[in-house]
């Protein structure tokens, strides 16, 4: 496998110029979630003219199969999402989206032009390893439902069945040139938060006259979160944000009703549930006993995200075989979401990250930022590694 990994990265390596040109043009033309038709086309083409046969899932995804010999000994899934973010990018730079208002700013044309660098290498080497490699573009993984939730009920990880998935992502926190793991639970599922309060406006010089559903939303919002503190099992991280609140009165008149808004994160799916109902008794037992009414809706988002430990620490030992020990490291737990979470629920998973941060070039911006954007030596690496990752796992 030693001569392998040399020829994987040499591949990477004089295919860079081609991965950053896809990268610029995906990111010149970003799309919505579930908007992905012209990414889409995209993909099929490059794929198609290197004699990889695509499909769509999903409406805007696309599904590939590469087979080494014997490919039904073993098969590997590696997924890339593909859709952009409404955001008006800053940066000035030759490649600057030319799609007003959308924006590449999660690395997704990151993610989707190093898996075709992927499908590229593993289709010049398809003769040197055993067992079939499905390549996964993922429409929608930035808006609920997911696009990977759709995927899967379309039979995504069925014909043939993946034994496990691998996915990629863009780490504005990690330098370029290093890679980062992390085995178990890593990413919080996601559900967003709608309360109403409604209660019976007037003057302010009259509250007696009125139910303030002003007070009722600020009961409410303070006593969700000993929720959290007291009902929770601190073993496992949990975050309850309240970030909008709209009461449309006045300085002296109180509303009708008030809008509360946020997001609840956990990192086991028991706790989700029961979090949820507990938040929905206690917003509503609030605002009756205050003689109003709470209209408590959940829109359901991800689950968590949670890497197999076993297929974790085989892709790490891969990785510092690929990268060498010093430039892998260990990643701390995010109560970000990621709709990756579905396949992990499905199929032995691993989602680790890709360095893309330097300061020395100012390339420092988080993801969903305006000025977000990535030291392009990162697509020297992102392809060769994942194509390594599926030869060593189909060879397991």
């Amino acid at each position: 496998m030693a001569s392998l990994v040399e020829k994987i990265k040499s591949l990477s390596n004089s295919l860079a110029q081609e991965t950053v040109g896809n990268r610029h043009h995906l990111h010149m033309h970003p799309e919505l979630s579930f908007q992905e038709t012209a990414t889409q086309a995209f993909v099929e083409k490059q794929l198609n003219a290197w004699g990889i046969a695509t499909n769509r899932l999903a409406n805007t995804g696309v599904v590939a199969i590469i087979e080494g010999k014997n490919p039904s000994k073993k098969v590997v899934a590696l997924r890339a999402d593909m859709d952009a973010l409404p955001i008006i990018e800053t940066n000035d730079v030759p490649y600057k989206s030319q799609n007003p208002g959308v924006m590449h700013a999660c690395g997704h044309d990151v993610h989707t032009s190093s898996l075709l660098g992927t499908a590229h290498i593993l289709q010049t080497i398809k003769d040197e390893f055993e067992g079939t490699v499905k390549l996964i573009f993922q429409p929608a993984e930035e808006k609920a439902p997911g696009g990977a939730s759709i995927m899967i009920k379309e039979g995504v990880l069925e014909n043939p069945k993946p034994v496990s998935i691998f996915g990629q992502h863009v780490a504005t926190n990690v330098p370029v040139g290093k890679i980062g793991f992390r085995e178990g639970m890593y990413m919080a599922s996601t559900d967003e938060l709608y309360v109403k309060v409604i209660g019976k406006g007037g003057h302010g010089a009259m509250p007696d006259a009125c139910i303030d559903p002003i007070v009722i939303a600020s009961h409410i919002i303070v006593a969700m979160q000993q929720i959290i503190s007291r009902n929770k099992n601190p073993k496992f991280p949990s975050v309850l944000t309240f970030g909008k609140i709209e009461g449309l009165g006045a300085t002296n008149v109180i509303p009708d009703e008030v809008n509360i808004a946020g997001t609840f994160r956990a990192m086991d799916e028991t706790w989700r549930a029961e979090g949820l109902e507990k938040m929905k008794k206690l917003a509503e037992g609030i605002a009756d006993a205050m003689g109003g009414q709470a209209i408590f809706e959940v829109l359901k988002g991800y689950p968590f995200l949670q890497n197999n430990p076993e297929l974790t620490r085989k892709a790490k030992a891969a990785a510092i075989a690929y990268m060498g020990e010093e430039n892998v490291v260990d990643l701390d737990l995010w109560m970000a979401g990621e709709d990756f979470a579905f396949y992990t629920h499905h199929v032995d998973a691993c989602f680790y990250r890709l360095g893309i941060r330097n300061e020395a070039k100012g390339i420092t911006s988080g993801v969903h930022t305006p000025s977000f954007d990535i030291d392009e030596d990162a697509l020297a690496i992102g392809p060769g590694l994942m194509a390594w990752l599926a030869v060593n796992e189909l060879d397991s």
